[in-house]
Parts: structure tokens; sequence; C-alpha cells
């Protein structure tokens, strides 16, 4: 896909990157004919520092030619994803579609606990908490999502998904939805994993409509 440049965001709850989160879904990308490019952004560290990395690296990314970016994010890179999608007004920032993976999506909830202490602090306020969940990012100039999870996840449940979800329609933005009865968090590629394999096929799809 002349042009389009996709931007993988792995997984690890803002504590590590998921190694089958990372280079595997470039790999996967590559196949379907679309550029990408691992982005470990970083670790362990307070808002908006990930953000800010990431909207230095679209810029960057602009800047080499990409004429359109497109994110893809797993969990806390999900959340990620996410915030940048939907957070900035710059055009060198801009995100032109977004594809999230058991993303987590609220900081309102308390799940996943542990990821939102090391992005925003113990005691972050309330208004701090709703200004980095997805949901209240939402706009009618948003971009397109393509979002899935499993009803099963433990770690960051599908509300998540269906928070943003529900955001996202009430908004009129064109979005893609799919929650598969069963798997556990951190699917990836999801390969041998049941019906949750085919969210690879249907975000092929999608991807490539967008690209």
């Amino acid at each position: 896909m002349t042009g389009t440049h996709m931007i993988v965001l792995p997984g690890g709850g803002y504590a590590e990157h998921a190694a089958h989160e990372a280079e595997p879904v470039v790999d996967w990308l590559d196949d379907m004919g679309v550029r990408a490019s691992v982005f470990r952004y970083p670790l362990l560290a307070r808002h908006p520092e990930p953000l800010d990395a990431l909207r230095t690296e679209i810029r960057r990314r602009r800047a080499a030619g990409a004429q359109r970016i497109g994110l893809i994010g797993f969990s806390a890179g999900g959340h990620l994803a996410g915030l940048a999608a939907l957070g900035s007004a710059r055009p060198d920032e801009a995100v032109d579609f977004a594809v999230l993976g058991y993303a987590i999506t609220s900081m309102e909830t308390e799940t996943y606990r542990p990821a939102r202490v090391i992005l925003l602090g113990e005691d972050a306020d309330p208004e701090l908490r709703r200004s980095t969940s997805l949901d209240s990012l939402v706009t009618p100039q948003s971009p397109p999502f393509f979002v899935w999870h499993t009803a099963e996840d433990p770690y960051v449940p599908a509300e998540h998904t269906y928070r943003l979800a529900a955001a996202l329609a009430a908004g009129q933005v064109p979005h893609a939805v799919h929650v598969f009865a069963h798997g556990p968090h951190s699917l990836g590629l999801a390969r041998n994993a049941g019906e949750a394999a085919t969210w690879t096929t249907l975000a092929k799809a999608w991807i490539l409509e967008q690209a």
C-alpha cells in the first residue's frame, strides 16, 4: 500500500513490550502489502510521555513520506493507540485509522489497575482518569476504528471495548467491533485460538479498505 504506514504498539501493561505483539504483527502486515514498523514507547512512564513519544514517531513517519498513518495496538498499546488517534488536532500527528486488540480503553474502571497506576499514579484525580479514557475523547471527526476482544478476557474485561464501541456509535464514527466468545488476554495474532483466530482475516479486509 504505497503511502500508508502502520505503527505497531505491543501491549504489556505499560511495564513491558510483549514480543509476540511486535515483529510478528509487522510480518503479518507486510504479507498483505502494508508497510509497518514496531514502536517501543517509553515504559514505566507517566502520561503524557508515552503519548508524546508516539506523536513524535507519527510526525517522523509523515516527514518520511507516509501519506496515511494507521495504528495497531494491543492491551496497553491499544490504549496508547487510541489516545493518539483521538487526541491531537495537528495535521502532522493525525491518525487515519486504528486497530485495537483487547485494549484498555477506560481509566475510570478499576481494571486494568496496574497499568493505570503506572501511567497516571496511585492517586489520579477523576478529571485525569476521564481525560485519558478513550470513550470520553471520541468526536464525530474521529478516525475509523477496528476493535476486537474476547468475552472471557480476565485482565481487561470486554467492557472496555463495549465502552469505546458505544462512544463510536454515538459519534457516528465508522467502526467495526468483534467480541469473540472464548480466549484469554494477550492473544496477539491468535493463531490456533479457535474463533478468535478469525480476527486477522476480518481485520485484513478492513485495513486494506482503509489503506
